[in-house]
């Protein structure tokens, strides 16, 4: 035993002075008093005498905005050339997959998944047919001008959401009607109506698919959430008095859309020749559908009642208007539908005419609002299936959908929240569900439209009225007015404006107030006096936070905004101008926080400039913490960093603080 110990001591000491006697052969002497530890090649490691402040202003260039550029359009096309072993092929398939999700989840596809997907489809087919053909008069178009076929295909090939329904919905059917009937009445002219309509679809798909390419996503948010709500809450009571045309069976109508104009309509139609019968049907089959919802909705299982209820409601009013004839008695009946796929309507889009400036225009909004209803509801539902939605992806295969529809005879689609619901509900699981809905509606069309004869109107005024409940959100509109009283008033006034004005009238007032809202804090951003937490390098607001101590002689304040620019550059400097001379404190320094300015204009620099001369000609020296990537490299460029000094700039606040402190007792001690 003593032997191997003491072998295995002579080996240990003979590797120990194999060791050194390399070390030393090296220009290295070991170190004899504690083993250190050598400093990893990958870790760079900041030297001795060398100041933080040097990493802060001896860094590297920002990114120019030919390189932001660049890499937002090789993040679109997915392009990774700086990978050695990306090749062409690989580029293709990469750009394939992009633009096509379902080369990607199609390889794990299984007949499970089909199962579930076979189940939610026909489900889902139930409650389209009836309410495709309800949005298409609401949409001021004929029944058989159906958009649940072609787009939901093309959006089950490039669309990554896997359980959006596709098809049309109130809000686009009630935008299309009421901003294109102002160019075209379509009781007038029908033809160029449709024309104008499939002109406008093919624009929205553009629109949509250069927000997506370019990844304009941003733009999509100019409306607000509480603009949204407002906006659908208006639209939808809007639609809602639209209805009482065909539940109350009549004839003549207004074309506008206020609540005041369509009042006055229905109450000189009610004083003329109408038939109760109509509101009879339309008002016992309305009730049907929401006893429907709700059973489904309290009875998870029994979901696919709520969905049939469209469907059989069709079926039980046909049925009853043609065993009692009631059409010979006042009921309103569809009438004649084109049996068979619509035919192309390629020749009729019309970009050289004199409407493409206002079919431009209503594309815009239709393609925003359509998004920003699709975009939501996908991210709803994926959120809760655990997976992330690309918002750009999306509103590329939203463009492809909608520009291969407008050569298909459809208006615009976008994503539905009670169909996609329904889908939810019944198990989908892929894209596939939306196949099977556009192939079961397409068998319908071909079969069934001769039994929709005696469908009555009223029973399509009840089915839109039964999805308009969810468009009013009222506890959302009291969450805003708890917490944000400027949301509040943005929601307001899109609500007042769709109702009293119009579509166009509620969106612009939901713009106007939501950029006053950015242009009122922007001009006023706040800057805050910071102190610090005692015993810490922590420093906080000192009115939201009581406990900090203000450190004497140093004024701290933070610059709370992104942007320093022209807007606000100048307040900025006459508030901290102010502070330092109204201040019953003398100053003898001045930290600017400016750890949340990303970047700033030849305006926001000149205001330090000015700023930093008159806090010169005071005596008060001025330092900056935490300067933006940007605001330093321009602050280099215009040799303010000179004119300021480079020993006042700073990592951290504390650090500014501390070196304001001590130039203060050096001051005072050369004044000994």
């Amino acid at each position: 035993m003593t032997i191997s110990l003491l072998g295995l001591t002579v080996q240990v000491l003979t590797s120990v002075g194999n060791v050194a006697v390399s070390s030393s052969s090296m220009g290295v002497l070991p170190n004899t008093s504690e083993p250190a530890m050598e400093p990893m090649a990958s870790e760079p490691s900041v030297p001795k005498g060398t100041a933080f402040a040097d990493l802060l202003l001896q860094g590297p260039e920002p990114p120019s905005l030919w390189n932001d550029l660049t890499g937002m359009f090789r993040k679109a096309f997915r392009w990774r050339g700086a990978d050695k072993r990306f090749t062409l092929s690989v580029y293709v398939m990469s750009v394939l997959q992009g633009l096509f999700p379902i080369l990607d989840w199609s390889k794990t596809y299984n007949l499970k998944f089909f199962r579930s997907d076979l189940m939610a489809g026909l489900t889902l087919a139930s409650l389209s047919i009836p309410q495709s053909i309800g949005y298409a008069t609401l949409a001021k178009l004929d029944p058989q001008y159906d958009t649940s076929v072609v787009p939901p295909l093309v959006y089950a090939v490039t669309g990554s959401s896997r359980e959006i329904a596709i098809g049309p919905v109130a809000i686009v059917s009630l935008l299309l009607s009421s901003m294109i009937q102002k160019i075209v009445d379509p009781s007038v002219d029908p033809a160029f109506y449709r024309k104008m309509v499939f002109t406008v679809t093919f624009l929205t798909g553009v629109f949509q698919f250069a927000f997506g390419l370019f990844r304009l996503g941003f733009l999509v948010d100019f409306l607000s959430h509480a603009a949204i709500v407002g906006f659908m809450g208006g639209a939808a009571i809007v639609i809602g008095f639209q209805q009482l045309k065909g539940l109350l069976g009549l004839s003549h109508f207004t074309n506008r859309t206020d609540v005041i104009s369509v009042t006055k309509a229905v109450w000189v139609s009610v004083h003329e020749t109408w038939h109760p019968e109509n509101v009879f049907i339309g008002c016992s089959f309305f009730m049907f559908i929401l006893a429907m919802r709700f059973i489904g909705r309290k009875y998870k299982k029994l979901f696919w009642v709520s969905a049939i209820a469209p469907v059989l409601s069709v079926a039980l009013s046909t049925l009853f208007v043609y065993a009692t004839r009631a059409d010979k008695h006042g009921v309103k009946i569809i009438q004649k539908v084109n049996s068979g796929i619509n035919a192309s309507s390629v020749k009729q889009i019309d970009l050289k005419g004199g409407y493409a400036a206002e079919c431009a225009k209503i594309a815009l909004v239709c393609a925003v609002i359509a998004l920003t209803e699709a975009v939501a509801v996908g991210r709803s539902f994926s959120a809760i299936n655990g997976y992330r939605l690309d918002g750009n992806k999306e509103m590329v295969a939203m463009g492809f959908m909608n520009i291969a529809g407008s050569l298909s005879s459809c208006y615009v689609a976008t994503g539905s929240f009670s169909r996609t619901a329904v889908n939810f509900a019944a198990g989908c699981k892929t894209t596939v569900s939306n196949i099977i809905m556009a192939a079961t509606v397409m068998v319908a069309l071909e079969l069934l439209t001769k039994l929709l004869y005696y469908t009555p109107v009223s029973i399509l005024a009840s089915i839109i009225l039964s999805a308009l409940p969810g468009l009013i959100n009222v506890q959302e509109v009291c969450f805003l007015w708890k917490v944000d009283k400027m949301d509040f008033l943005t929601c307001m006034g899109s609500f007042l404006g769709v109702l009293f004005g119009s579509v166009e009238i509620g969106l612009s007032v939901a713009l106007l107030v939501s950029f006053a809202k950015i242009i009122i804090q922007s001009i006023w951003p706040q800057v805050e006096i910071l102190g610090r937490l005692q015993g810490t390098e922590i420093f906080c607001n000192v009115k939201q936070y009581p406990v900090v101590r203000e450190t004497p002689t140093v004024l701290t304040v933070r610059i709370e905004t992104s942007f320093l620019c022209f807007v606000n550059a100048s307040s900025v400097k006459e508030k901290i101008m102010g502070w330092v001379t109204d201040e019953r404190e003398a100053f003898c320094s001045v930290v600017l926080d400016m750890s949340n300015v990303v970047n700033m204009d030849t305006s926001g620099l000149a205001a330090l400039e000015e700023l930093h001369k008159e806090l010169a000609c005071l005596g008060i020296q001025m330092a900056i913490a935490k300067p933006g990537w940007q605001v330093i490299h321009k602050m280099k460029l215009a040799r303010l960093v000179d004119g300021i000094g480079e020993g006042w700039f700073f990592l951290t606040v504390g650090e500014a603080v501390e070196a304001c402190l001590a130039n203060k007792a050096g001051n005072a001690l050369e004044c000994c």
